[in-house]
């Protein structure tokens, strides 16, 4: 049963909606940016620059700085930031034990598709050589990514699969948007249950990040991808969210694929519930459950 502090949670999100389809992208952005979340404490952040893209290192205390996980924040590919998603970057950090690179990718309108998986890639690659104490190569890589930032962890990794690149050692996506199309039945099955998400508000985020671009591009939607060779992967995600079948869909298609998916459906959780993890017990408990899910898969030494 979901706790009370989720009850009023959705409460509140029912009655001052942060995300208003008739808003302009400066009023999305400014809307998105105004919201807080706390910081857990003994974290380090260190700003970075990445191959030209603005990123920050989000360091717990006591973290492996060989142990590397690629975080790639969420907001439709149209808002969102590393300073809107710097807090769960750095829970992820205290949840699994690695440093946390948090990555401003370029947003659309202005920087369309496939700006934002060029910006995955040359981070990923940069990460793998680099921590956050210096120039030194990962002794074990991660990419987990939510809501866009979901599919967008997808994307790269199919774009290195494709060029022969090396992958990280497993994967994580959070309410992942895998299918830009929005043809899931849970769009509309799933309406009334979400109180965050609607499909006129995806619709405006695919435009203005695809432009002309066909929604079912594999790298802009990898439901429509080969998803073959991609390494383990955990795949989290609310039932009362109407993007719930771009996971139970692409993780069906990739398990047959003979990916080793492990797939998490949350009962009552809306869209990104992780986020708040210092105020609701499930947004703590599905945190340390990727930081579980991460630390079995590290390699082993030796």
């Amino acid at each position: 049963m979901a706790s009370p502090q989720l009850q009023e949670m959705v409460q509140k999100m029912r009655a001052a909606p942060v995300l208003d389809p008739s808003m302009s992208v400066a009023e999305l952005r400014a809307a998105y940016n105004a919201v807080t979340y706390p910081m857990p404490p003994n974290t380090t952040l260190t700003p970075v620059n990445v191959k030209g893209v603005s990123a920050e290192w989000a360091v717990a205390e006591g973290a492996d700085p060989t142990r590397r996980v690629l975080y790639f924040h969420g907001g439709g590919y149209v808002i969102g930031n590393v300073v809107t998603h710097r807090d769960l970057a750095a829970a992820i950090s205290h949840a699994s034990g690695c440093a946390a690179l948090n990555v401003d990718y370029r947003l659309g309108p202005e920087h369309r598709f496939p700006a934002a998986v060029d910006d995955a890639v040359a981070a990923y690659r940069w990460m793998r050589a680099n921590g956050p104490d210096g120039a030194s190569p990962a002794a074990a890589t991660f990419i987990l990514g939510d809501s866009a930032g979901g599919g967008l962890t997808l994307a790269m990794m199919l774009a290195l699969r494709d060029t022969g690149a090396p992958l990280p050692d497993a994967a994580v996506t959070i309410s992942a948007w895998t299918d830009l199309a929005n043809s899931g039945d849970a769009i509309k099955g799933r309406a009334e249950a979400d109180p965050r998400l609607s499909l006129e508000m995806l619709e405006s985020m695919a435009s203005n990040y695809l432009g002309d671009t066909d929604p079912k591009t594999p790298l802009a939607s990898p439901l429509y991808a080969d998803a073959t060779g991609l390494p383990p992967l955990l795949m989290q995600v609310g039932d009362a969210e109407i993007v719930l079948d771009d996971t139970t869909r692409f993780a069906a298609k990739a398990r047959a694929a003979g990916v080793d998916v492990t797939e998490e459906v949350w009962p009552e959780m809306f869209h990104v519930w992780q986020h708040q993890w210092a105020a609701l017990p499930e947004g703590q408990e599905a945190v340390d459950r990727i930081g579980a899910y991460l630390k079995e898969h590290v390699p082993a030494t030796g």
